[in-house]
């Protein structure tokens, strides 16, 4: 494929909603006092699926004007009664859903699908536990985990964040409900900007939350008031637009992502940057033209924005040196092992790389057509799809793996970039 020598006015991609947002706004909706409305949600298949756990709670979520606006019956507690809540693929419902369980009244199990249940839950378990509610998981702290509880008291809680920021984000959301102050504790935070997210959501709707220095939070009851939210568009899925223009030196801007973005994963963009993309963050867009060629030759930490981590490794053969990236061993234990997934999926394309616990480098080649393992991983699906547009024949063996965030991403890539190769 030529790449463009003068760059055209900017096309504008359609990007829907941030899942980290949409479940986490969800979540705060239905512990609040009062209805709340969530304007343009993410409609997928993960936050469908936490939506219909909510609704298996006692919750009710009703979805109007064609799914643009979410409109959430809070209840100003956690759930009572018993209830059975299946979380299909999604990591958020069940990282979430647990702690809100707790600080409710009753007996609540949660299940999901096998990809579900080899994704970790003991340190989760483990600390509910300590709260005062009774837990019980399957070997390894694994998925069916049943929860009965009175209710948590609260008090101080010491949490290792290497795993996975999602089980801090849990407990912290559900803290205001607990009967008593909660002082968090956290060491080897990873993710630290989707804490932040967390913390400015709950304050959002009411939370009273100090941190009182770096690594220790203290929430305090009271609960959450409902509230109006718009979602913006998510990061994580911007960066394969964004990636995509780089690589096919055109012009991407996508709308409603800009300066005060809740989201840490708009700083994928100084990668692209560092790669020879031009880039302009403006208060309410996000732009990005690619240059003349890919640069390469540097080290990236992207342990804070490890989703798009495998977006930069896709696109990385096609860099004039090597890319190391580091910081992203929690990405081993996402929907799959992501370094190995990626590793692999280049090594069949023709391309070398070098793996460690937390690290992958990725050389210069010229890859040649392959089937892209997905794994059942959205983000595997849609990385390599960036790829696919500068090398023929590069298919997926499980197109709609997508749907778990993005249903419509396919489309979407063939109506930017029509004339790339087409990956199916």
């Amino acid at each position: 494929m030529t790449r463009a020598t003068t760059h055209p006015a900017p096309m504008t991609a359609r990007i829907p909603g941030s899942k980290s947002i949409t479940n986490r706004a969800l979540l705060l909706a239905a512990a609040a006092v009062g209805t709340s409305r969530l304007r343009s949600p993410l409609v997928s298949a993960d936050t469908v699926a936490f939506r219909t756990a909510l609704s298996d709670l006692g919750f009710t979520v009703a979805a109007l004007d064609h799914d643009e606006v979410w409109e959430v019956a809070g209840a100003g507690r956690g759930p009572t009664g018993s209830s059975a809540v299946w979380c299909e693929d999604a990591g958020t419902a069940a990282r979430f859903l647990a702690p809100f369980a707790a600080v409710g009244n009753g007996r609540f199990v949660l299940d999901g699908s096998a990809q579900l249940r080899a994704r970790p839950l003991r340190p989760l378990a483990d600390t509910l536990t300590a709260l005062g509610a009774t837990v019980t998981t399957e070997p390894g702290g694994a998925l069916p985990m049943t929860v009965e509880t009175g209710g948590l008291d609260g008090g101080t809680i010491t949490v290792d964040g290497s795993l996975s920021s999602q089980f801090l984000s849990g407990l912290l959301m559900s803290a205001p409900l607990m009967r008593t102050p909660v002082r968090f504790t956290v060491h080897n935070l990873v993710s630290r900007p989707y804490v932040n997210m967390t913390l400015t959501l709950m304050r959002r709707f009411g939370a009273q939350v100090t941190e009182q220095r770096e690594g220790v939070i203290e929430v305090h009851p009271g609960g959450y008031s409902a509230t109006d939210l718009t979602v913006e568009p998510d990061a994580s899925t911007a960066s394969y637009v964004f990636a995509a223009a780089a690589i096919t030196g055109t012009a991407v801007t996508v709308p409603g992502l800009g300066h005060g973005s809740l989201q840490g994963d708009l700083h994928f963009v100084d990668v692209l940057q560092r790669m020879g993309a031009q880039v302009r963050i403006a208060d309410t867009a996000t732009t990005v033209t690619g240059g003349d060629r890919l640069r390469g030759g540097f080290c990236a930490d992207m342990g804070e924005m490890s989703d798009t981590f495998m977006t930069v490794a896709a696109i990385a053969p096609l860099a004039d040196a090597p890319i190391t990236i580091r910081g992203i061993a929690h990405t081993r234990l996402k929907e799959s092992d992501r370094i190995a997934a990626v590793a692999e999926n280049l090594h069949a394309l023709g391309v070398a790389t070098d793996t460690g616990h937390d690290w992958l480098t990725v050389y210069p080649a010229s890859p040649t057509g392959a089937r892209i393992a997905c794994r059942r991983d959205h983000r595997i699906g849609m990385a390599f799809s960036v790829l696919g547009l500068r090398i023929p024949h590069l298919t997926l063996d499980d197109p709609s793996c997508v749907a778990k965030t993005f249903p419509g991403f396919h489309q979407e890539l063939r109506r930017l970039f029509p004339l790339s190769a087409p990956v199916i």
